[in-house]
Order: C-alpha cells, then sequence, then structure tokens
C-alpha cells in the first residue's frame, strides 16, 4: 500500500504543476480500437492492436497504430512483455492538415502485476519503458533521419466485478496513469502527461468482450508551456483465440 500512496503523491505533483500553465488547447476525439489476444500455452501470448484516432470538432485524423507485443506470464501475479508499434500521425491539431504523415517507431517494455483485493476488486498496476524513434519533419515535409526520445509510464488500474453468468460478465474499470519522457533531446517537456480513465466493459462470451470509457488526457508540448487537454470517447473490441483449444479440437 506504501507504494500506490507514493505514486499518488507523483500524481497530485505534476497535477498541480501542469494546470498552473494556461495555454492549453481544449480537443474532443474518439479512438476505436481492436485488440486481439492469441493465447499459445499456458505461459506465452501474442498481443495484437489495431488503434485509429480521430478529432471530433472537426472530424479529422489525428494517427493510426499498429501495435504487436509478446507476453509471458511468470505467475499468477505478474507478467512481463515486450513489442514494436508503428504510429501514422496527420496532425496532432485538427484545425492544422499536411499533405504528409509522420512516422514513429516505438519499442516498449513492461511488467505487469495484479493483486485480488476481494472477490470483487482487482488491483493491477504496470510499469512500461518505450524507445521512441520520431520521423523528423518541418511543417511541410518530412525530413531525413529521427530523433530518438525515451519515455516512461506507471498505471494503477482498479477492475470491480459488477455481474458474471457463465461467460458473460459486465465489469467497471477505473486508471491513471503518469508518463516521463527523458533523454538528451527532451528540453521542456520532462512531464509528457497524465491519464484518467473509466469504463464499462460487457463479455459477450469467452473469446469477445466490448468496452466504452472516457478518457481525460493532459500532456505538455516541447514548448513547456503549451498543453492539450483532450476529452476522449473510447471504444475497444477484444478478441481472444486459443491456439492450445484450437489444437486439441483438431486432435479430436
Amino acid at each position: 500500500m506504501k507504494s500506490i500512496k507514493i505514486f499518488g503523491l507523483l500524481f497530485v505533483s505534476f497535477i498541480t504543476k501542469a494546470q498552473t500553465e494556461k495555454n492549453v488547447d481544449q480537443q474532443s476525439m474518439l479512438w476505436t480500437r481492436y485488440f486481439n489476444q492469441l493465447t499459445i500455452n499456458n505461459r506465452w501470448s501474442i498481443h495484437t492492436e489495431f488503434d485509429n484516432r480521430l478529432f471530433i470538432n472537426p472530424v479529422e485524423e489525428n494517427l493510426f497504430v499498429i501495435r504487436v507485443q509478446g507476453h509471458y506470464k511468470i505467475n499468477n501475479n505478474i507478467e512481463v512483455g515486450a513489442g514494436y508499434s508503428y504510429f501514422n500521425v496527420a496532425t496532432q491539431d485538427p484545425e492544422i492538415t499536411n499533405d504528409f504523415k509522420t512516422p514513429e517507431h516505438r519499442i516498449q517494455q513492461y511488467i505487469n502485476w495484479k493483486q485480488d483485493l476481494s472477490s470483487n476488486i482487482l488491483l493491477l498496476q504496470r510499469f512500461q519503458v518505450e524507445e521512441r524513434f520520431i520521423h523528423n519533419a518541418n511543417k511541410e515535409e518530412l525530413l531525413s533521419g529521427s530523433t530518438f526520445y525515451w519515455r516512461f509510464r506507471y498505471r494503477i488500474q482498479g477492475e470491480f466485478s459488477c455481474w458474471k453468468k457463465e461467460q458473460q460478465y459486465l465489469k467497471s474499470i477505473v486508471y491513471g496513469e503518469i508518463m516521463i519522457n527523458a533523454g538528451e533531446n527532451v528540453i521542456k517537456n520532462t512531464f509528457d502527461q497524465n491519464r484518467f480513465y473509466a469504463s464499462v466493459q460487457y463479455g459477450i462470451n469467452k473469446n469477445i468482450a466490448l468496452e466504452l470509457g472516457y478518457l481525460k488526457s493532459f500532456q505538455k508540448r516541447a514548448s513547456g508551456v503549451d498543453y492539450y487537454d483532450r476529452d476522449i470517447i473510447r471504444f475497444t473490441f477484444y478478441h481472444k483465440i486459443k491456439l492450445k483449444e484450437k489444437h486439441k479440437e483438431v486432435l479430436n
């Protein structure tokens, strides 16, 4: 519990610092995501995501993400993983559009820890490290080379079971996450962003679930004095595939 209190204080301190600045750009967005979990065996799985993000007012493409991660289960409480993400960024401001899109290649490693607080409450924590390679660009075109950044992320999440019957379920999810930039190219935005999320997830069967939630993102830009304050509606389609079960069915 001490770790939770410490990170809670960190959240408060960074939020207080961020909100003292006045140059804030308010944005509304819609994120839609397909998340596939391919289970190989009791230890290994592959997680694949396709994520599309749009500005709502005006309607404009923000970015598209493809993410692939290998996931290893050490025990019932601790999991680790690593993977690669490709970001194709159209614009960060719906009022400013370009004739090109900026690629970002990202490598990430993470560790997940979970704890059952009761029969209906699950606590999850994740620490993630990202190596980001953002293609150089100006306002008119892509330039040669890329710029490297480190980013460190910590997320604490609570899941609350509301209802469960056979293979169907309903649960609510709440989390907070903080992100910190690092590296020689980071000058004025060591604090990157904090996120707060609340959602409801409905499990249709053992393989498919739907989630609808609200995400609040407050992000500092490279200038150090400008911020994005984003209100985001997020929809996720979860799809599980178990190779082990499929293999058994073939043998039968």
